[in-house]
């Protein structure tokens, strides 16, 4: 099979629905049969030529004024590492791109910086998707899933040519933006799901409640353990000599640090929110475990006092009395007893105890 397309992908897979209302999970995207690999975008001799055939990448390499843009889309390991031969990769590099199994951070390796970031998508819960940035001085190396679209980025959709011109690091720069911008949208779905929470938690306080909101925190937890060590990244992009990134380029970067600021403290603010449904969510079911005790207390005063009336008097006329023979007492006594009954059931009920 050619490294350089995918396999076809299986049209059966289904996801079970996983809230109210939904028809069914969302299905991670996957790409088409025909969809390339690798797609190599070369700034060369003031043009833009564009490539999914691996076998033309050291022929653009070896031009050393070309800008190169390698974009990886879920490839095999084979295409990675030949990937890194013809860009001399560090094989660590290869090895960590191959695992796809790594926290945000930056390495550097010479002249080449190799940086781990993760985009976030929201289709009914948020997921985080890793990305592989891999930076040097002539090109810039790109490696993520099918779920993520570094191509969409407005800049590059408008003129590709114009950012390649200004470098790999202003590159770089397009896409991590392209991507941190990509983290408000779903801030503002979880936002919206934790205020719907609030919301059904008041109004009802089941199970399916308790299971999302459990749910919504690990889902915080993850997200923020995805995007916060990217501020460490940005903080030395910004405050140290990269050699990759030139320094009028810099302030860009702190852009997207400031970005990146905003975003660590509303998934803070979110946690914060979640933790209060759930403490609003638990009083809600104390309170509503007392009104339960409340009112089978006001049940056993009112069948209490019944017993103990007849503890007193016993059982032992009640063949007579429904012979008709009882005295007249009998029905005095049985009759104040009801009453005392009637009584206190109206008082409990005044006082919202039954």
């Amino acid at each position: 099979m050619d490294p350089t397309t995918l396999p076809a992908a299986s049209s059966d897979a289904t996801v079970p629905p996983d809230r109210p209302g939904d028809a069914g999970g969302a299905v991670p995207p996957a790409v088409q049969p025909d969809t390339p690999r690798i797609r190599i975008v070369a700034r060369r001799g003031g043009g833009v030529t564009e490539t999914t055939d691996v076998a033309e990448l050291p022929a653009l390499y070896a031009d050393a004024d070309a800008c190169l843009w390698i974009d990886l889309i879920d490839p095999p390991a084979e295409l990675v590492r030949d990937v890194g031969k013809v860009l001399d990769l560090h094989p660590l590099i290869a090895e960590d791109i191959v695992e796809r199994n790594q926290r945000a951070k930056i390495e550097t390796f010479g002249e080449i910086v190799h940086i781990v970031m993760f985009s976030l998508r929201y289709a009914g819960e948020a997921e985080a998707i890793e990305i592989d940035f891999v930076l040097n001085k002539r090109f810039l190396l790109s490696v993520h899933g099918p779920a993520c679209d570094l191509a969409g980025a407005a800049a590059l959709r408008m003129d590709p040519g114009a950012v390649m011109t200004r470098g790999p690091d202003y590159l770089f720069y397009t896409l991590v933006d392209h991507v941190v911008d990509g983290y408000f949208p779903v801030l503002d779905a979880l936002a919206e799901e934790i205020d719907d929470l609030q919301d059904r938690v008041v109004q009802s306080a089941d199970d399916w409640t308790l299971q999302r909101l459990f749910a919504l925190k690990r889902e915080l937890i993850a997200i923020r353990r995805a995007t916060s060590p990217a501020r460490e990244i940005f903080n030395q992009l910004t405050n140290r000599e990269v050699g990759p990134i030139e320094e009028a380029h810099v302030v860009y970067f702190r852009d997207v640090y400031d970005h990146l600021i905003r975003v660590t403290d509303e998934l803070d603010n979110y946690r914060e929110l979640v933790a209060g449904t759930l403490d609003i969510y638990l009083t809600i079911v104390n309170n509503n475990l007392s009104v339960i005790m409340k009112r089978l207390t006001g049940v056993t005063v009112i069948v209490a006092g019944i017993g103990a009336i007849a503890g007193i008097f016993g059982m032992s006329e009640a063949g007579s009395a429904f012979a008709g023979a009882e005295a007249t007492g009998f029905w005095i006594v049985t009759a104040v007893t009801i009453a005392i009954a009637a009584g206190a059931a109206v008082i409990l009920r005044r006082i919202d105890w039954i």
